[in-house]
């Protein structure tokens, strides 16, 4: 049985208006937009989401001097029993917890994902 299901990708970035509106273009996507964090979603539910971050430094590809700044939400029903299976395939929760629909943890190699009721 799976813990989580519908991976959704979130891109760090200075403008997530102005991004989602890029990308919504491109893909012919919904967007909404609100003041620090923007959606673009696909007639048949697929979405990509867009984080403000400040200050915000754009990667450097393919050099890794700064790498590619991204992470996954992946939602679950419930955050309490779905902690407890992350953490036991090998997931760190992350100290800074900004939020109470979804919790942040860190993969084995370090990179940021959370999970979300929602």
């Amino acid at each position: 049985m799976a813990i989580a299901r519908f991976p959704s990708i979130v891109l760090d970035c200075p403008d997530p208006g102005a991004l989602a509106t890029f990308y919504g273009k491109l893909l012919d996507w919904k967007v909404d937009i609100s003041a620090d964090w923007a959606d673009i979603r696909a007639d048949y539910g697929q979405c990509i989401s867009f984080q403000q971050v400040d200050p915000y430094t754009p990667p450097v590809w393919p050099d890794q001097e700064v790498p590619q700044q991204m992470h996954l939400d992946v939602i679950v029903d419930d955050l309490d029993s779905a902690e407890a299976a992350v953490l036991g395939l090998g997931a760190t929760k992350h100290d800074h917890q900004p939020g109470t629909t979804f919790r942040v943890f860190l993969d084995p190699a370090g990179h940021p994902f959370c999970l979300c009721v929602n």
